[in-house]
């Protein structure tokens, strides 16, 4: 896993761990194939399961590429001991109509839950989306069932704004999503 000089944020956690954030690179790929498609088995919180990401190491990295390029979004890595344990993203549509709204998606590995990274990262999405010229609004889904996932959000100022109905299947137990969105002044 590379090293570049775009780390934008070191946290010492309460563990005394060094969480990096920082952009993925090409050479990543790999790399967070392998965290997808582990995080996807940890939970059920997540759009996928274990093993369920599936594109190839070169339309990963075509993805980051991209990704890297497009002013409208910031993708962000979480690294401990040189290995990935968080991987997020806020992305706004390059369409000027909608283009002051944007999603985020964050995923934490299962055994670095409760110890701030889920916030830190955050906090740093969101400072991106308040720092750009046109993002006003940030919009996330997270399962009805999450209830630690939605106290998160909530203490970040994210506000409940609608559900959609049976959302997720998991193993035929359907679950609601909950749709939140952050407003930003």
């Amino acid at each position: 896993m590379s090293m570049k000089d775009d780390i934008l944020k070191l946290v010492k956690l309460e563990n005394s761990k060094v969480l990096i954030l920082r952009k993925p690179t090409e050479e990543d790929a790999e790399s967070m194939i392998e965290y997808l498609n582990i995080v996807g088995g940890e939970s059920d919180n997540l759009l996928f399961g274990k093993n369920e990401f599936r594109l190839t190491v070169e339309q990963e990295r075509e993805y980051i590429k991209n990704i890297n390029e497009n002013n409208n979004a910031l993708m962000l890595l979480g690294i401990i001991d040189n290995q990935i344990v968080s991987v997020s993203q806020v992305s706004a549509p390059n369409r000027k109509r909608i283009a002051h709204n944007s999603e985020l998606a964050i995923s934490v590995k299962k055994e670095c839950w409760s110890m701030g990274i889920g916030t830190t990262v955050m906090e740093v999405l969101i400072d991106f989306a308040k720092n750009h010229e046109t993002i006003k609004t940030i919009s996330l889904g997270v399962k009805a069932s999450n209830k630690k996932a939605q106290h998160l959000y909530e203490k970040l100022g994210f506000e409940r704004v609608g559900v959609h109905r049976n959302f997720f299947n998991i193993d035929g137990i359907y679950d609601d999503e909950i749709l939140m969105d952050l407003y930003i002044d």
